[in-house]
């Protein structure tokens, strides 16, 4: 198949798997983390000999288990390993064929979390036989929300068997989880957060309006081929789509709306070059191996650093080079600055071309314009809030100061039911219906 030397991840994590031991691996993406496993597991299974059910392995969406359902039908096209993806968002006809796949006991199953329980609630899957238990992309499910379906999955399968974790990144609730089901496991961790050194990182400082016809220009004098656009929300998703699709660009939009047929289909003629353009949100980021991707654009920042690292990820894969390049407007400074310390280095700033105008001057983060005062935008001694008041302990105006300081200082007073109570303090009220009781 052309693999003449094992990347990093490989290298360390096959011995530990081939060994017998439980692992917990972390490498940044694009490092061949799905080889890592598949292929020690694939060498066990193809000794064994049997027809049963042999690994589960776990993925958090339907790409990436149909990404790894046709890696192994690659790797193991010539020892006789059978496979079958099992995930949510089809009609009948697809659940009924998996779950013809899971009676005729194929090898491997790769599963979402939610559409598995289904089917070990249906009563069908018999797990007794099974060896290996891996959860691929972990951080990502945890993100999402499975952890409770997932420890009820582990929860029906046989005590005695080797599971595996595979993430991106490594926060606590990860560290957890892998004590919780992993016994006495292996460690193995390759340059956390940090994005492959064939990107070639950029940033433009915009203003929003100038987004779209910046990408226009990026690709119209380019020779950029395949490129992926990241947006934050499905909504922005759709409206980058149209309006790329208004300048004639081959682009399609990839988001949670579609059915799992229109996803499919767009996916594949993204890889077979039929669409040069595809935009979509971080479902995108990870687990979807497009090779020869050349550019990948932030059209919205990432809220989250990590996320940051997963969508650049998508080019300069299998030490090959690419180019990232993020949009970044006044709102985004803390996420540009957050990005630059996981990394640990400034990303370049490119120059915005003239004709679409001046790039916008930042403020540093912290600071404020002149004539603010500190405490931020509340302290304008002239604006109201939404309800018509002026913030509780605002500063007073130049006029008001010093009205105030010239004006006598009067005495204390209470105007209520045409009493008034000077000098002192009001007295207490009386029982209900009767004036202020006695001092």
């Amino acid at each position: 198949m052309g693999f003449n030397t094992p990347t990093p991840i490989q290298a360390e994590a096959i011995p530990i798997i081939l060994a017998g031991h439980d692992l917990i691996a972390c490498a940044q993406t694009g490092t061949g983390k799905t080889a890592a496993y598949l292929l020690p597991i694939l060498h066990n299974i193809s000794n064994l000999h049997s027809p049963k059910i042999n690994t589960l392995i776990l993925a958090p969406t339907r790409e990436l288990a149909q990404q790894i359902d046709q890696q192994i039908q690659g790797l193991a096209y010539f020892t006789g390993t059978t496979s079958m993806a099992i995930f949510g968002g089809g009609d009948g006809m697809v659940y009924e064929q998996q779950r013809r796949g899971i009676q005729h006991s194929a090898n491997i199953l790769i599963a979402t979390p939610g559409r598995f329980l289904a089917h070990l609630a249906s009563g069908i899957l018999k797990l007794d036989t099974l060896q290996h238990l891996i959860l691929d992309e972990a951080d990502r499910m945890l993100d999402m929300g499975f952890q409770d379906d997932i420890m009820r999955i582990i929860g029906n399968l046989p005590k005695k068997r080797q599971t595996l974790l595979f993430s991106a990144t490594m926060p606590g609730r990860i560290r957890n989880l892998a004590k919780s089901i992993l016994h006495e496991p292996q460690q193995v961790s390759l340059a956390i957060s940090q994005p492959a050194v064939g990107i070639d990182q950029q940033i433009y400082k915009v203003h929003d309006s100038q987004k779209t016809p910046l990408i226009r220009m990026l690709l119209k004098d380019s020779n950029y081929g395949s490129i992926i656009i990241f947006a934050g929300t499905k909504e922005k998703v759709k409206e980058v789509y149209k309006a790329l699709r208004a300048l004639k660009i081959e682009v399609e939009a990839f988001h949670s709306d579609l059915k799992q047929a229109e996803r499919e289909e767009i996916l594949l003629n993204f890889k077979n070059r039929k669409v040069r353009v595809l935009v979509g949100t971080d479902v995108l980021s990870r687990g979807i191996d497009v090779e020869g991707v050349d550019l990948v654009i932030n059209y919205d920042a990432p809220g989250d650093p990590e996320d940051y690292i997963h969508r650049i990820g998508r080019t300069a894969r299998a030490a090959t080079t690419g180019t990232a390049i993020t949009l970044i407007n006044e709102r985004d400074q803390r996420k540009l600055m957050n990005i630059e310390k996981m990394i640990e280095r400034p990303v370049p700033e490119k120059e915005l071309p003239a004709e679409l105008g001046e790039a916008p001057v930042f403020r540093k983060p912290g600071t404020f314009s002149e004539g603010n005062r500190r405490g931020g935008r509340n302290n304008n001694p002239n604006k109201k809030h939404k309800s018509g008041h002026k913030p509780a302990g605002e500063a007073i105006t130049l006029q008001n100061a010093e009205a105030s300081a010239q004006a006598p200082k009067a005495e204390h007073t209470h105007d209520k039911n045409n009493r008034r109570w000077k000098g002192k303090r009001k007295p207490k009220a009386g029982p209900k219906g009767q004036g202020p009781s006695a001092p």
